[in-house]
């Protein structure tokens, strides 16, 4: 027998593992090649345990190491599933030391300990050490070998699966709060005014973006509104994104002037980045009771659309740079549009318009236009509804919508004084 050689060639298995629940979603370590690599320093006990193996069920590669240096080399290496069959008592290492080492430095490896008959409590201490099983080597026998093998490689993967269901759990979780976070509920303080939004990942088990908006009626009826988008995906995006819009809730409420609010916003994105590229689009709007005006205020957000009767346009208001591209030294102005009665503003995140169509096309500004226009004399709920169906399903060809998307729409019910 050759140190850190196979004992015998590889082999395709022949015995499957023990069945598992379909509904874990788990498939047999044995459908791959599974190895077994054996950490002991006496040649006459590794002779035994290759003539169980040799005389059992399973018919898989044995690699044999004497020392756990050797064995920690041995599992670095390899990427299949490997049971290691752990001696405690190593020239290099002795007790459960062997057992953490090999679980700190492979993890997705499983361990089965090989103790002597006065150590049945070191074994169960190595199993809450974090092996898979242990064995007595004067009670070996190959069926027990065998079975201890294919049930601790086995468990192995049922313990892998659990961890990653749980950081999918954990995930969820975030995610959750930072949608609170991002997404609030409007502070309106009637039903004057209706503010209708919609959020739609655009990733498929992925962290929430940046994307945030907020509406605010301040006492004297005047309606607040912003839309924004941090650059970036990921979990410190979105809790920028939270920042933000808690920091603008808070400048309104405080009686903030909108182009001060942006000047704001764009400190706090400076202090609380993490990466100097990291920026931020931003559009606020503000309405002032009596509802035949709007007054907005972009920082290199994209233009809105704006709703009259069964019309639709597409309006940019002048803008400035984005937040937090020149830190101290944005321009950006404030301008007023006329609403006629019962227009409405459709405000939204780029995601919207941004995603695939096409090898090489994008639906774009027009075509969202041109969607928008054909659902124009739907109500605001399903019109928003339209539009984001619309563009996920254009884009649905080529992988989805590639981004996040939000989208507000905000309009006066009824003028205050009617």
């Amino acid at each position: 027998m050759r140190t850190g050689a196979p004992v015998r060639p590889p082999a395709p298995a022949s015995v499957p593992a023990q069945a598992v629940s379909e509904a874990a979603g788990l498939r047999s370590v044995w459908d791959v090649n599974a190895a077994i690599l054996l950490v002991e320093d006496d040649a006459g006990d590794a002779l035994l345990v290759e003539e169980m193996l040799a005389d059992g069920e399973l018919d898989s590669a044995l690699t044999w190491c004497k020392t756990l240096s050797e064995a920690l080399t041995f599992l670095r290496a390899h990427r299949t599933p490997v049971c290691v069959l752990l001696d405690l008592h190593l020239p290099d290492v002795h007790g459960l030391r062997a057992v953490t080492q090999i679980v700190e430095s492979t993890p997705d490896a499983a361990i089965v300990v090989l103790t002597g008959l006065a150590e049945a409590d070191a074994g169960l201490e190595a199993v809450a050490t974090g092996a898979q099983d242990y064995l007595v080597k004067g009670r070996l026998d190959p069926q027990a070998l065998s079975r201890a093998i294919r049930y601790s490689l086995q468990r192995k993967q049922v313990e892998r699966a659990a961890a990653a269901l749980r950081a999918n759990q954990l995930m969820a979780q975030e995610n959750a709060r930072l949608e609170r976070g991002l997404l609030p509920v409007p502070l309106l303080n009637d039903d004057a005014f209706e503010a209708v939004a919609r959020y739609e990942p655009g990733r498929a088990h992925g962290l929430l973006s940046g994307d945030f908006y907020d509406v605010v009626q301040t006492a004297d009826g005047t309606v607040h509104a912003v839309i924004g988008d941090v650059s970036g995906h990921g979990a410190a995006e979105a809790a920028l994104g939270v920042c933000l819009r808690v920091a603008w809730r808070t400048a309104v409420l405080c009686g903030t002037d909108p182009l001060e609010q942006l000047a704001l916003l764009e400190a706090i994105l400076v202090a609380e980045r993490s990466d100097p590229h990291v920026f931020a689009t931003v559009t606020t709007l503000v309405f002032p009771p009596g509802g035949d005006r709007v007054g907005v205020v972009r920082a290199g957000h994209p233009g809105l659309l704006l709703r009259q009767g069964t019309g639709v346009e597409w309006v940019e208001p002048e803008g400035g740079i984005a937040l937090g591209l020149l830190p101290g030294h944005g321009q950006w102005a404030s301008t007023e549009l006329a609403l006629a009665p019962g227009a409405g503003l459709v405000l939204f995140t780029d995601g919207l318009f941004e995603g695939r169509t096409g090898p090489d096309t994008r639906l774009g500004e027009e075509g969202l236009l041109g969607m928008a226009r054909e659902k124009a004399a739907l109500a605001a709920r399903p019109f928003i509804d339209a539009l984001v169906a619309g563009a996920a399903g254009a884009a649905a060809p080529y992988g989805g919508l590639a981004d996040d998307v939000a989208v507000l729409h905000l309009a006066w019910r009824r003028t205050p004084h009617e």
